[in-house]
Formats: structure tokens, C-alpha cells, sequence
């Protein structure tokens, strides 16, 4: 019996954490349907969606009637939901690996604020203007994210745990931030971004027709 699956994300696609759950959603072969909610619009915030997502957050995941937001709790809920092996595996298998996997999710969502406000989303994914050099916060935070990146990664330039994960798009979402504009990034940390921008579920987020940008707040 085949499942309803449908992802709602922002209308410029450039939110990661849609970015997040999209990937997921492709990674594991699953068919799903994606509708945009117009942040500008305070789509979010209107019933049935702000009842109905709880958070009143993108992206929003639907399976068969049941909502879930917030992009770490939808990857999860899809790893449980379609499991391997008859589905791609989303977290590696070590506990502990998994363990760090979400370590490395929780932190480049919830460290690098400076990072993500000077070298926002849509940067990565728009050709845009090259930003103005970063501020000492922004700076410093840049300068975490690539030691934790190098610590993490090692001589590797493929994956960070031996085999794709989740945590390898997100953290790659977030070297990117540095590298779409013009900052600098070691060579060996590049070329691993650059192998996860090259994975045919994150091409398919990356290539999503978009309209022209728009700044908005929400």
C-alpha cells in the first residue's frame, strides 16, 4: 500500500532545513509531493496550517494525515518510518556515529548565528553579489565550522562517517554558506563540499526552478 508524502517548503527554496527534508525524502526513493507555503504572505501563521504543523514552521512534512516540523525531526521520523535496508539509510548504523551525525545537525543549526546572518541561505543557492567581507563574530564563527568540519572529516573527502548521511548534506549546506561567496575554505573541506553538491538528490533541491529573489521577513 503506498504512502501520501508531501513536503511544504518556502517559496524560494532556499530554506535548509527544507533542503534538509527534501534531500531526505529523495535519498530514500520515496514519490512525494511538494507545496510551497508563501512565508511573505503569512501563509504559515493561517489555519488549517498553523493548527495542522503545530510549530507553524517550514518545511512540514504530511505522511498518510500525520504533520511533523522541524527538519531534524522529519529525517528522523523518515529513517523510522522507511528503514533499510528496504530504504537508503538516512543515519549510520554505529550508535555512536548516529550519535555524532545529530551532534553535527544540532550544530549548524544551533551554533554559527553570525555565519548564517552575513552568509545567509539565499546565497547558496541564488548567484548573487559577492557579500561584504565577514565581521569579527561572523569571522570567528566561520573559523569554528571549518575546524569542526576538519576535525570531523580528517584526510576524507567523501562522507564524513564512511558512508553517506544526512549530516553530510547539512554540513555541506553549511560550508557552502562560506565557499558560494568567495571566502576561504581549505582545499580538502571544498572538495568534500563539493561531493555532496554533486549527489543527484541534492542537484535535484539545488537545479528547483525558482522566481527571482525577493527579500521577505517572517
Amino acid at each position: 500500500m503506498s504512502s501520501s508524502l508531501i513536503l511544504h517548503v518556502d517559496p524560494f527554496w532556499i530554506s535548509p532545513y527544507a533542503f534538509t527534508a527534501f534531500v531526505a525524502l529523495k535519498e530514500k526513493g520515496l514519490d512525494f509531493e511538494t507545496r510551497v507555503v508563501d512565508l511573505s504572505k503569512g501563509e504559515h501563521r493561517k489555519e488549517p496550517y498553523r493548527s495542522a504543523s503545530l510549530t507553524a514552521r517550514i518545511p512540514a512534512l504530511v505522511h498518510d494525515g500525520f504533520w511533523l516540523t522541524e527538519s531534524n525531526a522529519i529525517a528522523e521520523y523518515v529513517e523510522d518510518a522507511f528503514p533499510p535496508p528496504a530504504h537508503a539509510r538516512l543515519f549510520p548504523a554505529d550508535p555512536r556515529q548516529r550519535a555524532r551525525a545529530r551532534q553535527v545537525m544540532a550544530f549548524v543549526r544551533s551554533d554559527l548565528g553570525p555565519l548564517r546572518d552575513e552568509r545567509s541561505a539565499e546565497t547558496v543557492v541564488y548567484k548573487m553579489q559577492a557579500p561584504p567581507p565577514l565581521s569579527a563574530a561572523a569571522a570567528r564563527a566561520a573559523a569554528k565550522l571549518v575546524e569542526v568540519a576538519g576535525t570531523l572529516l580528517g584526510d576524507r573527502r567523501d562522507t564524513a562517517f564512511g558512508q553517506w548521511s544526512i549530516a553530510d548534506a547539512d554540513l555541506a549546506f553549511a560550508l557552502h554558506r562560506l565557499i558560494a561567496s568567495g571566502d576561504d575554505v581549505p582545499a580538502n573541506l571544498r572538495a568534500y563540499a563539493d561531493a555532496q553538491w554533486a549527489r543527484p538528490s541534492v542537484r535535484d533541491y539545488l537545479d528547483h526552478p525558482r522566481s527571482p529573489f525577493v527579500p521577505y521577513n517572517y
